[in-house]
């Protein structure tokens, strides 16, 4: 027989516990990018800072720390100033690709 499981009794994902490389951070982009989801890319972003830490990311970005849990939090919708500023200090930059038919 088979055990069920509930899914409230399975445990929480985070993403950000898996994000430790730099290729680890470009694979994650990538993939989210991909999907064209602007609330997306905001809680990848978010993931991405929580997992290098929140409060180094505010700093280096110029946005406060309560600022930035807002915009990057799921469903939110941030301004492009606000994704360039954290993409700036995550390390990373947004390409421009040609869609291939």
């Amino acid at each position: 027989m088979t055990k069920k499981i509930r899914i409230a009794d399975l445990p929480e994902f985070d993403p950000a516990e898996y994000i430790q490389t730099e290729e680890d951070v470009a694979a994650y982009l990538t993939a989210i990018i991909e999907e064209n989801d602007p609330a997306l890319l905001a809680a990848a972003l978010g993931d991405i800072a929580r997992a290098r830490g929140m409060s180094e990311i505010a700093s280096a970005s110029g946005i406060t720390r309560e600022a930035l849990y807002k915009a990057l939090r799921p469903n939110a919708q941030p301004r492009f100033d606000t994704i360039s500023r954290v993409c700036t200090a995550l390390g990373v930059r947004l390409v421009a690709q040609a869609i291939h038919a």
